[in-house]
């Protein structure tokens, strides 16, 4: 990999396409080695480029870990809404594929991602992201569950959407972690959500 990077680096790439490369070789070394060893000089280095290139595009260690958090996420929700175009109009499909989708997800670049939530943990800047990011899982949900959801009023609908999200994130850990296989944590995810948004029980006679 570092030898591809260095390859790219040989000739000028436009400014988004450098920007992407040096994203990807930090995504890469937090991936190997943890956050403690990012900084920009070495992610320059791994690119193939000067040092000044790298404090260019990101100016700081931090804006260059939070971008790359939001990074990884635009790309896991861009994954998640094109798979669900293609499910059924079903509640338990849909439930299954989000809950599929989010522990592939989680296998994927989940490492990167609870390493770069965790040293950023105290970053004001972080914190206004994950903020934005959390919105945009609940709109997305939202507007999914909402015709499967009648029963519940809009406020109700958004509270229930932030708990599937803790308890997709808890539950990713958990498999991450080795403790549970990928099947059990999506099947008990999708579980979460079909009770979460089903209706309510009817009323005895």
């Amino acid at each position: 990999m570092p030898a591809t990077f260095a390859l790219a680096s040989t000739r000028k790439l436009p400014k988004q396409e450098r920007r992407e490369q040096l994203l990807d070789c930090a995504q890469a070394m937090v991936r190997e080695k943890g956050t403690e060893a990012l900084t920009l000089a070495r992610v320059a280095e791994r690119a193939g480029v000067s040092k000044p290139v790298a404090y260019d595009h990101f100016g700081t260690r931090e804006a260059l870990m939070v971008e790359l958090f939001r990074r990884i996420d635009d790309r896991q929700t861009e994954q998640l809404e094109d798979t669900l175009k293609a499910t059924a109009r079903r509640p338990d499909a849909i439930a299954a594929t989000i809950a599929a989708a989010y522990m592939s997800c989680a296998l994927e670049v989940g490492t990167e991602w609870h390493a770069l939530s965790a040293a950023l943990k105290a970053s004001e800047a972080m914190d206004a992201v994950q903020r934005e990011l959390v919105e945009r899982y609940v709109g997305i949900w939202r507007k999914t569950f909402l015709p499967y959801a009648p029963h519940l009023a809009a406020s109700e609908l958004d509270l229930r959407c932030i708990a599937i999200l803790g308890a997709a994130e808890a539950i990713s850990v958990e498999m991450l972690r080795g403790r549970i296989a990928e099947p059990q944590a999506a099947a008990g995810l999708a579980a979460l959500i079909t009770a979460a948004i089903g209706a309510p029980p009817a009323l005895p006679g």
